[in-house]
């Protein structure tokens, strides 16, 4: 199947819903027609036994383009499903090719939320890849993992993807904690946001409720090829979203001189750090969901070894760097909706930093993740 490009994808419509014109189509791996792996659970599984997963992902990355490209009228927007469990793969010359030669509409490579506590650095270098050659972001499923939350302000995507189960429990305490989260996220950043799982016109209606902008679902079309229907675009569409930010996701600079444009330096001590210690245990402390990223370098600095054992034991997730930064400590954590941050810097003296402004921390968790295999 590898070999003869076997993958036929499918496509669904993504419609804005406030006037239900077509703003873009969701490519959908299939396998071949009639066989055991037609569906992707089975497709994908089977790659994964075989240790083809990696193959088979960029195969149905390219034919999705290839498919698109090739359509009577391409959609203005193209959006294309990332596997997480190989970002760290590199991309086929095929792909390289498709991708930076220029295409007639803009792509958005999805992200599960699968791939942010998995590989986050490979996600990060992807993503700025990505905005390289103006390819939006859109994180899928949103919702499902309290995590995907956390790591919303990291990647900062120009699509929110709301996972359909929001809309099945729309009044639950789990849904409005999440659009709790996504509303002022989307606010914030300019995001588009997109409810999947619209069947039927009371969805559509739950949907606008929600805070989606756009949607998709049996009520506007089911999956099929490209040019089914003679599908009229939105040819306006790819402008609603964000331009590309090259370079956002992949700063310049150490921990510390980020985290120095959003907040003065002081001059610190064993007792000033101890203190932003606590306040970072603390934060841990009164939630479930925090995740901690941190970077510990082997430099004599005053950080309390007994401390950092007790904030990785209380976060839902730690990520320590493989490469730390030298003479710089930097560890912060990071939830839906809050973040604090401490970095520290031994060079003549001794100085610290702290942030608690979301915005801020996520800029010194892109940072940090970049350097994280």
């Amino acid at each position: 199947m590898l070999a003869r490009r076997l993958v036929q994808p499918l496509f669904q419509p993504i419609v804005q819903l406030s006037s239900r014109a077509v703003v873009g189509m969701e490519a959908l791996a299939r396998g071949p027609a009639g066989t055991d792996v037609e569906f992707p659970d089975r497709l994908f599984a089977a790659a994964r036994a075989a240790g083809r997963l990696g193959e088979l992902d960029l195969l149905c990355s390219e034919r999705a383009l290839e498919c698109a490209l090739a359509a009577v009228q391409p959609p203005p927007l193209l959006f294309v499903n990332a596997e997480p469990g190989v970002l760290d793969q590199p991309l086929s010359p095929r792909l390289i090719e498709l991708v930076s030669g220029g295409l007639p509409f803009r792509e958005v490579l999805e992200f599960t939320e699968r791939a942010l506590p998995a590989v986050p650095g490979s996600m990060l270098r992807i993503a700025g890849l990505a905005q390289q050659w103006g390819t939006g972001l859109a994180l899928d499923d949103v919702g499902v993992d309290p995590m995907s939350l956390a790591f919303l302000p990291i990647l900062e995507p120009e699509v929110i993807k709301l996972d359909m189960s929001l809309l099945r429990s729309p009044d639950s305490a789990h849904t409005r904690a999440v659009c709790a989260v996504v509303r002022p996220e989307a606010q914030r950043t300019g995001a588009v946001v997109i409810a999947e799982g619209i069947e039927t016109e009371d969805d559509l209606i739950t949907a606008r409720r929600l805070g989606a902008d756009w949607g998709q679902g049996w009520l506007f079309g089911r999956p099929g090829p490209i040019d089914h229907g003679g599908r009229r675009y939105d040819a306006a569409a790819a402008r609603m979203l964000r331009k590309p930010r090259p370079g956002f996701h992949e700063p310049a600079g150490t921990p510390f001189e980020v985290a120095a444009g959003h907040a003065p330096v002081a001059a610190a001590d064993a007792t000033s750090i101890a203190a932003a210690m606590a306040r970072l245990r603390d934060t841990v402390a009164a939630h479930d969901t925090a995740v901690v990223v941190m970077s510990c370098p082997d430099a004599r600095l005053p950080v309390d070894a007994m401390s950092l054992q007790e904030l990785a034991g209380r976060a839902r997730s730690v990520i320590v760097l493989d490469r730390p930064i030298a003479d710089e400590f930097a560890a912060l954590v990071i939830g839906p909706g809050y973040g604090y941050a401490l970095c520290a810097r031994s060079s003549n003296v001794l100085e610290l930093l702290t942030l608690d402004e979301l915005p801020a921390v996520a800029a010194v968790a892109r940072v940090l993740l970049n350097r994280h295999s």
